[in-house]
């Protein structure tokens, strides 16, 4: 008896192999769309980060009445510039200002009074000095000034030249003529200065002037005409 050839058993046909790697590939695009997107939006928001960061410590720094260096931005400017100095021989001068006769304004007249005479102080040294050159408010009524590349004889007559120009101010409160002044000291910076030391010494030299300063009024004060 002979036996029956029976049909080869066809197996299901499976999905083709390019369909699979095709959607493969196509689930992986988004998932790369994705990450990208992420990179993106994190650049972004560590961008505005940064720029937080920087507006912040801009305003650390800034005395808020004047809008110049605070102490806090003065010295790190001040020690930024010794290391700039010491690095390539450089030189400058270091003045501090204090201002005459601002405690009995703001007592007679007010804060405000007192805040008015601030601006127009630093208006005057601003007026007197260059773009390079770097103002400050140390706090109250004491200022400081930073300038590049000055010998010490033309460091004093600048000085002199601040004295000079706030000297010239005058205000009217309470229909009141009132009058302020600035008693500079000035130290040299070199490539052995410390911003501390010379902060000190410049601060020194100040009051020395304004002991010089106040001599002086008395002396005019006593030797005036005689009525």
């Amino acid at each position: 008896m002979k036996k029956k050839n029976r049909a080869p058993v066809r197996k299901a046909a499976k999905p083709s192999e390019g369909r699979a790697g095709s959607k493969a590939a196509g689930s992986k695009r988004p998932a790369t769309d994705r990450s990208k997107a992420t990179i993106r939006r994190l650049r972004s928001e560590l961008a505005g980060a940064q720029q937080l960061v920087e507006r912040l410590q801009a305003s650390a720094d800034t005395d808020f009445l004047l809008g110049i260096l605070n102490r806090r931005g003065f010295e790190r400017e001040l020690n930024r510039s010794i290391a700039y100095i010491k690095r390539y021989r450089a030189n400058g001068a270091l003045i501090v200002l204090d201002v005459d006769r601002l405690k009995p304004i703001n007592d007679a007249f007010g804060h405000a009074a007192g805040d008015q005479v601030l601006k127009a102080v630093v208006a005057a040294i601003t007026g007197q000095v260059r773009a390079s050159d770097v103002v400050g408010r140390l706090g109250g009524d004491e200022f400081v000034v930073l300038l590049w590349n000055l010998s010490e004889t033309d460091a004093h007559a600048k000085a002199a030249a601040l004295e000079q120009a706030i000297d010239r101010l005058s205000f009217v409160f309470a229909d009141q003529t009132v009058t302020t002044g600035v008693s500079a000291g000035v130290a040299i910076l070199g490539a052995h200065s410390e911003a501390a030391e010379v902060l000190q010494e410049a601060d020194s030299a100040m009051y020395v002037r304004k002991a010089q300063r106040r001599h002086e009024r008395n002396s005019a004060a006593n030797n005036g005409p005689e009525r």
